[in-house]
This record gives C-alpha cells, structure tokens and sequence, in this order.
C-alpha cells in the first residue's frame, strides 16, 4: 500500500486587529502541530496599510511554511455591518494571497469548526484551545497569548479531519429538501 504524502495545512482566522494563523502538518489520519501566532494589525490606523499588512505577513508565512492547502474560518454574520465588512476584506486579502501561490481554499463556518474540535458548536474560544491543545500536545509555554491563533489552528484541524472523510466535502446541496432527499438515512420521520 502506498503511503500517502504528507499535507501541510495553514489555517487562517481572518482579522483586522489580530489575524491568526495556524499550520500543521498531516500524514495519514495523524496531524502534527508546527506553529501558531498572530498577525498584529492593531496599531495601524490607515486600513488599507492594514489590508497591505495582511498580505504581506501572510505571503511571508506561506513562503516560509509551503502550505499545500488552506482553511480559512468564515466572517461571523453579527449585527455590525462595517465589523463585516472589514473582516471580509481581510479575508480577501488572505485568500488572494493564497490564490497567488494556487493553494487550495477552504472556508468553513465558526460553527462547523467549533463542532469538529469540541463537538459543540457554542463552544467558547478558550474551550477550542484546550482541546487543540490536547489533541496536538501543544504545551502550556507554546501557547499564544491572543485566542485568534489557536482559533486559525482549529480551521487547519477542521480541515484535516474534513480530508479523511472526503465525502463531506464532495457532497454539495442546493436546499435543506436536496439535504432531506440524499441523506434519507440520518433523516428520521
């Protein structure tokens, strides 16, 4: 049987103050924790410098790590337009960084993300930490400060454990009904 290569996976956890980013690496069905950290935007005030930044660390990150694919967690839809409207420039930004060296793109929901690590989709930030902490034997001085880190870890998680069940993410549905109508099985009457 021929062993599969190995996948190096960046997660990003998009953001205008922090950008988080996380990278790991999988062989098979284990993954293995290479780093973690932040991008700190916070201090300027111009925001397409801050978008510039963006691309610019990532680009940095991605030529330092080679990824070979890339999660990214989608923008959280909350009451603030302008907060979304800037997270999904941000976003761009990384996933145009990405495109410029044809890395494969991934999004997934907070939710779906929470669900993979936690196994509960209102899981707190801290609570996904601990877990990916856990799950990686990542220990308490590699830790990182700020919570967008981990969380931009956990899109990479949640994309390694989506690649071993490639169904779910061939599997596409137009509506809740097309959803009804394929899954018959896990559907109850």
């Amino acid at each position: 049987m021929e062993k599969k290569p190995d996948i190096i996976i960046l997660g990003v956890d998009p953001g205008t103050n922090y950008l988080g980013y996380g990278v790991i690496r999988t062989s098979g069905n284990k993954a293995e924790f290479i780093t973690h950290g932040v991008i700190d935007l916070h201090k300027i005030t111009d925001p397409y410098l801050t978008l510039s930044e963006i691309f610019t660390q990532l680009t940095h990150i991605i030529e330092t790590y080679l990824p070979d694919e890339m999660a990214i967690e989608a923008p959280f839809f909350g009451k603030n337009v302008q907060s979304m409207l800037k997270l999904g420039r941000a976003q761009g930004v990384a996933i145009t960084a990405a495109i410029q060296r044809q890395i494969p793109i991934t999004e997934y929901a907070p939710l779906k993300i929470k669900m993979a690590i936690t196994g509960n989709g209102s899981a707190s930030k801290e609570q996904v930490a601990s877990m990916l902490q856990r799950m990686l034997h990542i220990s308490s001085d590699e830790m990182p400060k700020h919570l967008d880190a981990t969380d931009a870890l956990a899109a990479a998680y949640c994309h390694f454990i989506q690649r071993q069940r490639p169904e779910s993410l061939s599997r596409k549905y137009s509506s809740w009904k097309d959803f009804v109508s394929k899954n018959q099985d896990k559907v109850k009457g």
